[in-house]
């Protein structure tokens, strides 16, 4: 059974970095075999109704700007698959939950930074979706937990996101390698809890966690709900692993879980 992924894509820099981080990913995706299929949940497409793409093939979005010439010549053209489309669509039927088929929307940098270092010849299909902030953390883990099915069929499932993200408070200048203490705290904390899959607290994690506000501010979680669609997604095994966890600029993780397949 593959297993679910929180997955933390950085900034948009990553894809033409060589760092220990982008080493980590790129020997991550050798390490499980090929899936049949990616289904991934970014943090940069937001939208009310949950959206499920059924492409032929995907155009590359370039959702920034200000950074190097390179970044803007990077493709990847992964292709869709229809047929697992209508799974999810069908899933989503049975669960009850409200869903829409996106035929032209390309992949986002949340999805093809972290796709191009897992798997840069594009030759794995990749059901884009999208997240919902407004939802609360247990509506957002529901999402998951009615695809967890898939994973039983040699599909990938990855939350891409970042669990401490605030721009507003990153040293993109000098990144020194220090790391805020409120940072670790945060991450600290959501450690504890995710390997005990304690839901009432980290569903409650913005009252609960300390410096919650810092690392996931109120304009800004849209980065941190991904893990709660990754972690649903392994509900039917729920044993969790932090994998990784690196920081730049101050205090943005890179901190990538495992949901499902780890040994208690």
């Amino acid at each position: 059974m593959m297993p679910a992924f929180f997955i933390a894509h950085g900034a948009p820099l990553l894809a033409i970095e060589e760092n220990m981080y982008t080493r980590f990913l790129n020997q991550l995706g050798k390490e499980w075999p090929s899936p049949k299929a990616v289904v991934l949940f970014s943090a940069h497409w937001e939208s009310a109704v949950q959206k499920v793409s059924e492409v032929d093939e995907y155009k590359t979005i370039y959702d920034f700007g200000g950074f190097p010439e390179a970044l803007y010549r990077i493709q990847y053209p992964a292709k869709g698959q229809k047929e697992i489309t209508k799974e999810i669509e069908e899933l989503f039927t049975k669960h009850g939950i409200t869903y829409e088929v996106e035929t032209s929307r390309g992949l986002d940098h949340g999805a093809w930074i972290v796709l191009k270092m897992l798997y840069p010849n594009a030759d794995v299909p990749v059901i884009a979706m999208s997240v919902n902030p407004r939802l609360t953390p247990e509506e957002q883990y529901k999402v998951g937990k009615s695809l967890a099915a898939l994973r039983e069929k040699d599909i990938l499932m990855i939350g891409s996101g970042g669990t401490v993200h605030n721009l507003g408070a990153l040293r993109m200048v000098t990144d020194d390698g220090e790391v805020d203490d409120w940072a670790l705290e945060f991450d600290r904390w959501l450690e504890k809890h995710l390997k005990s899959w304690d839901l009432e607290a980290l569903f409650n994690y913005n009252t609960l966690a300390p410096a919650a506000s810092l690392a996931v501010p109120p304009y800004g979680n849209e980065h941190f709900i991904p893990i709660f669609y990754a972690m649903g997604a392994a509900h039917n095994q729920p044993t969790a692993a932090l994998i990784h966890r690196s920081y730049r600029y101050g205090n943005l993780s890179h901190s990538v879980w495992q949901f499902g397949g780890v040994e208690k």
